[in-house]
């Protein structure tokens, strides 16, 4: 009997154990991204952007710090900087709002009348807090005129 008793239980620990290895979420953290949403160019002269920042891990992520280097049309615009403490969803995104004083060129080239599409390339540095992170990112895009929005390219 007892060794009826010890087999059984030689055979119930693997099943056990089995059942608490499969328990709880894996943590996929991918690094996220930022890129232009919209840019509003301001009386003064100033862009406002609008950041749209991707969680793509499949947990909730802080994003503490957002910087970047901003070209447009293939020159340095200047640089954006952000702390928006702002939780993200897994997989989700959302807008982070920030102002730039962009170079001459790059202003003459986003203002210029009856201009069409313009290319951006933002590269820089996401850092996360929860979970703790700092992410290198680059994303080329192109921003288009509003129609009926004077000064609003998306």
């Amino acid at each position: 009997m007892r060794l009826f008793r010890t087999l059984c239980l030689v055979a119930l620990l693997p099943a056990l154990f089995a059942g608490c290895a499969g328990s709880g979420q894996v943590r996929n953290i991918f690094p996220p991204r930022a890129s232009i949403q919209q840019l509003s160019i301001q009386p003064d002269g100033n862009w406002k952007l609008q950041l749209r920042v991707q969680n793509f891990s499949n947990v909730s992520e802080t994003f503490a710090r957002i910087d970047a280097k901003v070209e447009i049309a293939g020159q340095l615009a200047g640089n954006v900087s952000a702390a928006p403490n702002l939780r993200i969803g897994p997989e989700s995104a959302d807008v982070v709002e920030t102002t730039l004083a962009p170079s001459p060129a790059t202003r003459q080239a986003v203002a210029a009348p009856g201009g069409g599409n313009v290319a951006y390339k933002l590269t820089g540095t996401i850092v996360t807090s929860d979970p703790k992170g700092e992410h290198k990112y680059s994303f080329e895009g192109a921003l288009s005129p509003v129609p009926g929005l004077s000064g609003v390219l998306r």
